[in-house]
């Protein structure tokens, strides 16, 4: 079973998207954008540039890695799309219950020590690095489909495109807003909205579950 294009494009977009609107991303990106405050129209693109490309491929390394790991169990294909399953409604009940926070541990540099960073590239890079509290579910999700892909011969590139484009849509939004005034403003509608999205996304996660477990146990699987 190799990448197919829901989860090679399709879930990890979305899960992105997902990722970026909830509250703490938000709140990340809000410091972004007011660390921003001044710098010229050339700095705001060398720096939302970089920003953008360093997290897709600090993403798409980790997806690489979980394929990695996945190809070492490559006996184990059912099993690692049942444990998947159950991984991704283990996820939706937690988000539904509101204790999803026990699992949000903001991944790379902290965000308090980014805002004292100066220069384009040095600011984009470690804005790139640091992947928000909220979104630490929803990469561990899909680390945890590129291993299951890993353990069905799914290929390298194909591990690396799937966590680029989640970082790619984590970020993607945060550049509209940075470079555009309407979109900055934006921010404060969806700020409100955000606070009834991890009771949908639970809800999108255990769907997914129960459909990797219904895969795992009554699909064709070949290596």
């Amino acid at each position: 079973m190799d990448f197919t294009l829901t989860s090679l494009v399709l879930l990890p977009v979305g899960l992105g998207v997902l990722g970026f609107i909830e509250p703490c991303s938000l709140g990340s990106t809000l410091i972004f954008v007011k660390v921003l405050e001044g710098v010229d129209a050339k700095g705001k693109l060398v720096q939302v540039g970089i920003f953008a490309l360093v997290r897709a491929l600090f993403t798409g390394v980790l997806g690489m890695l979980a394929v990695i790991v996945g190809s070492a169990f490559l006996g184990f294909q059912r099993a690692a799309w049942v444990v998947l399953g159950a991984l991704y409604v283990l996820l939706g009940v937690l988000y539904v219950t509101g204790k999803a926070g026990t699992l949000m541990v903001a991944l790379g540099p902290s965000l308090t020590r980014l805002s004292d960073a100066r220069g384009p590239a040095a600011l984009g890079v470690l804005f790139g690095l640091n992947i928000p509290a909220c979104a630490a579910p929803l990469i561990s999700a899909l680390l945890a489909a590129a291993a299951a892909g890993g353990a069905s011969g799914a290929t390298l590139a194909g591990g690396f495109v799937s966590l680029a484009l989640f970082g790619i849509a984590l970020s993607l939004p945060l550049i509209v807003a940075v470079l555009f005034e309407p979109a900055r403003r934006a921010l404060d509608w969806l700020g409100a909205l955000s606070r009834r999205l991890p009771f949908w996304t639970g809800v999108i996660l255990s769907a997914l579950g129960l459909w990797s477990i219904w895969f795992g146990v009554f699909a064709r699987l070949e290596a």
